[in-house]
């Protein structure tokens, strides 16, 4: 379906019977109910005039029997509003049926009248926050909890039912002519005698202490007035790490955040004696006397344990549009930097692979849909839109490499991961990277060419596989940027420890500044190191030789890589005389 015209169909027929107009309405509902039902804002203009019309020709309980119908979804925090404001019966129902989300009730629940809220009480699957809201508003649920009885204590003809008769409407009076009314029969509650009575009591009043250990101990975001029932309350603990403030002309707080605002309003800033000549041990009065902005100024509030402490204030002058003339400031309190509090938050790195799972959800979605298209999984598709699918495809999954590559930095400069734990010959694997980039860039007559070294082998302290990827990366990055007819040196030495094998920088990098932080672009699209470019990818080869236990630094003109033997290499252990000649032979 390329266009979705259901709204439009249904607005373009009238209702002319009561039967067409119910159909109409539950037509409407369907369509409004979704999150997505159309981008035309004149078209839901109309639609909502039209359900509005509806709804004066349907009578109410029709309206809500049509709306606790289970045949459509209702996702939509705008209908409910709308709902929300009919009789009761159709609002009840409106407010049942909805399915929102968290962040949608949230935003809901303040605008809707407030008989609609109590409505939302009946519903036991609401988010916390949602919960939270309605309790801030003063919205509680009403009556008694059902006690926990046990089954010998009370029997079922034990309980006693109390019907409560409304008062009889007022008359007018008696008609001419006729009787007089007949006194209204009350039902008196059958009352049990002796220990049936006593049982009832007893249930009645753990109904009441049930009633109270519910309501005895507030949230910690309760913040809403409560009735003095003689309940044994503790004050809750608020952590206040900032509020916003607002003072007038002599420094006064004036307002702040609600749930600090009767701890703070009526303090002041500073001292009113040195508001206009100022004092160089107060920059918050000195920049009264000035009217400037107060920037990281040191504070001390006293008062309530909450806000009891050292602050840092930040606030700007607030001045009258008409004449100029100065109100005072407006401005936000926050709590100075402690490293106590900071030791148990995460690091730059645990935030930053958080971020690249968040980001790496919804790539794999296109990827996968985009695969769908272009595989033909749910049938005949164009061959231009297959095309396009399969560049979509291409792109999510360079962008999903480009996120494992920052992922893969973010863990070895993190020290979460590291490289070492391996064997393999650096000698053997970087003439066997060279030989795959001299064919590509034989064409362009460059290429990285390896001089002679003494040793045959140079056996480092690596994984095989992560070798590979990082000799790659830093050679590709290297042959990616050299120009036509350029080659470089490079050549492999070892001493008693480690092995260092260093490359000739091209031209076009040696030009920058910093190579780890260069944003050259390959010259040829044959060789690609990496989705960031040169200096991403010399910078993710350097945290991988850190993980390995060496380094990858600038020496001049040439990039240098160091890695550690292994004891074999030291000559603590022998090699196989096979892999002694398979290395002899790669040479």
């Amino acid at each position: 379906m390329f266009f979705d015209d259901r709204l439009a169909t249904v607005l373009r027929h009238r209702a002319t019977s009561e039967r067409g107009a119910r159909t109409q309405f539950r037509q409407l509902l369907d369509l409004l109910g979704n999150r997505k039902h159309g981008r035309d804002d004149s078209l839901l203009a109309a639609a909502w005039l039209r359900l509005g019309a509806l709804g004066e020709q349907i009578p109410a309980d029709e309206r809500a029997r049509i709306i606790h119908e289970p045949s459509w979804r209702f996702r939509n925090a705008q209908l409910a509003a709308h709902l929300a404001e009919d009789e009761p019966q159709v609002a009840s129902a409106a407010l049942q049926r909805a399915e929102l989300t968290e962040v949608e009730w949230t935003a809901l629940i303040p605008r809707m009248p407030i008989r609609a809220r109590g409505l939302l009480r009946n519903r036991r699957d609401l988010p916390d926050d949602a919960q939270r809201l309605l309790d801030q508003l003063g919205i509680h649920d009403r009556g008694l909890p059902q006690p926990v009885v046990e089954a010998d204590t009370v029997e079922d003809d034990q309980i006693i039912e109390l019907e409560v008769e409304a008062p009889p409407l007022p008359d007018a009076g008696p008609k001419p002519g006729a009787e007089p009314p007949a006194a209204p029969m009350r039902h008196r509650p059958s009352v049990a005698t002796g220990s049936d009575e006593k049982s009832v009591i007893a249930a009645t009043i753990e109904r009441i202490a049930q009633f109270r250990r519910d309501h005895a101990a507030p949230s910690k975001d309760d913040l809403s007035p409560r009735l003095p029932l003689g309940e044994k309350t503790s004050e809750p603990h608020h952590d206040v790490t900032g509020f916003a403030f607002e003072s007038d002309a002599q420094g006064r707080i004036i307002w702040a955040d609600a749930s600090v605002a009767p701890m703070t309003i009526g303090q002041r800033l500073t001292d009113p004696r040195y508001l206009d000549k100022g004092s160089p041990a107060d920059p918050i009065a000195t920049a009264f006397g000035q009217q400037q902005p107060i920037e990281r100024a040191a504070r001390v509030l006293e008062g309530a344990e909450a806000i009891r402490g050292e602050w840092i204030v930040d606030a700007h002058p607030r001045f009258s549009r008409s004449g100029g003339r100065f109100h005072g400031y407006v401005g936000r309190f926050r709590r100075p930097f402690d490293p106590s509090r900071a030791s148990g938050a995460q690091t730059e790195a645990d935030r930053l692979r958080q971020l690249l799972h968040e980001l790496r959800t919804p790539v794999n979605a296109v990827q996968g849909f985009a695969e769908l298209i272009h595989q033909q999984l749910y049938g005949p598709v164009p061959n231009a839109y297959r095309a396009l699918a399969a560049t979509i495809a291409g792109d999510a999954a360079s962008i999903l490499a480009g996120l494992d590559e920052l992922e893969r930095l973010a863990k070895l400069e993190g020290g979460v991961q590291s490289l070492g734990g391996g064997n393999t010959d650096l000698i053997s694997l970087t003439k066997r990277m060279t030989d795959q980039l001299s064919h590509v860039l034989a064409p362009r007559m460059a290429g990285i060419e390896i001089t002679a070294t003494k040793a045959r082998t140079a056996w480092v302290e690596i994984d095989p596989d992560e070798a590979e990827a990082l000799i790659w990366r830093m050679l590709a990055t290297l042959a990616g940027s050299t120009n036509t007819g350029e080659l470089l040196l490079a050549q492999i030495e070892t001493d008693a420890d480690q092995a260092t094998f260093w490359c000739q920088i091209p031209a076009q990098l040696i030009a920058e500044d910093d190579v780890f932080a260069a944003e050259v672009k390959p010259t040829t699209h044959d060789i690609s190191a990496g989705l960031f470019g040169a200096g991403f990818s010399l910078r993710l080869a350097g945290a991988e030789a850190a993980g390995a236990g060496g380094s990858l630094v600038q020496d001049e003109e040439r990039l240098v890589l160091s890695l550690p033997l292994t004891a074999v290499a030291s000559g603590e252990t022998e090699l196989p005389d096979g892999d002694v000649r398979e290395a002899t032979e790669l040479l």
